[in-house]
């Protein structure tokens, strides 16, 4: 799991996660990535266990996954935490807030 939150990118993508269910499009538009750069860092969490996906249509939505450690959950909670008081996440939920809406992933 550390290994996985290693990466600023991955933290930034779980600490929005935190807030909600999100489109792959939707992590893109919030960080400024690739989609081929969004779906790798996702992949690597889901790897680790960390988010999981759910597929509609052709959209691919990522939610955190549940934890069964209670330890790992913690600590997951914990880095989230100390994350989002970082000026980065302020600056990557308004981006996904203005992007974000009904008709975004048509």
């Amino acid at each position: 799991m550390f290994k996985a939150l290693g990466d600023e990118t991955r933290l930034r993508i779980v600490a929005l996660l935190s807030h909600g269910e999100l489109c792959v499009c939707h992590v893109e538009s919030a960080l400024g990535l690739s989609q081929p750069n969004a779906s790798r860092q996702l992949g690597v969490l889901r790897a680790a266990g960390i988010v999981e996906p759910r597929r509609e249509g052709s959209w691919v939505y990522y939610q955190l996954a549940p934890q069964l450690d209670e330890l790992c959950k913690a600590q997951l909670k914990a880095l989230v935490g100390a994350f989002s008081r970082r000026e980065v996440l302020k600056q990557d939920v308004e981006r996904l807030l203005q992007t974000r809406g009904p008709t975004s992933c048509r």
